[in-house]
């Protein structure tokens, strides 16, 4: 049986009826909405560039890398359908950005561009209704990561994980969920293997 979530995929007119005013309409949009298909591994912003856009991913999974001195790559972040996605930091401040946001998976997704937002949050009370209600949900979302990470044991930030989004585990390889819990595959090979096996055999 399909996840609810991958049943229906809203836009952003639907989202914003949804989240903020439903009564709503697509007449009303202080911006631009132009869409897009992105095949897997495609990247949407690599590491130094200048972002430019806002992704609201409708299908599919978004995720950002980041690179420590030793070159190795660890996973920042996964997004799924209905998370607006781009490098923030580079958005905000015009700045290189210093991730890479990466398809996991063939994304649909619609975009929207930093300069046609900007303009918007000038004279839109929408969109600084909008971009407040995603600054909000991008800060709760770093701080409960945070929390995991400090507080959760390995298993327990995987439960999580696939309690929030169980459609990972068909979608995304094991390499990179242990990546993005901060584990070694194998050790995330182990703990697949004892959540599967009958308690009395534990």
């Amino acid at each position: 049986m399909a996840h609810a979530s991958q049943i229906f995929a809203l836009n952003i007119v639907e989202y914003i009826q949804k989240h903020i005013d439903d009564s709503f309409c697509e007449e009303e949009l202080p911006f631009k909405v132009s869409k897009r298909t992105l095949k897997k591994g495609e990247i949407i912003c690599d590491y130094n560039q200048i972002e430019n856009n806002v992704y609201f991913l409708q299908k599919g999974i978004i995720q950002a890398n980041i690179e420590n001195s030793n070159g190795d790559i660890r996973i920042v972040d996964f997004f799924f359908q209905e998370d607006f996605v781009c490098s923030y930091t580079s958005l905000l401040n015009s700045a290189p950005s210093d991730v890479q946001m990466i398809a996991t998976t063939d994304c649909d997704v619609e975009i929207v561009s930093a300069m046609e937002l900007a303009q918007a949050y000038e004279h839109s009370l929408l969109a600084n209704q909008l971009g407040r209600k995603e600054t909000e949900k991008l800060y709760l979302r770093k701080v409960r990561r945070e929390k995991e990470l400090l507080t959760l044991t390995g298993e327990e930030r995987y439960l999580r994980l696939i309690t929030l989004h169980p459609e990972i585990t068909n979608q995304v390889s094991i390499g990179s969920i242990a990546k993005y819990l901060g584990i070694h595959p194998e050790s995330l090979s182990r703990i697949r293997r004892n959540l599967v096996k009958p308690s009395n055999e534990q």
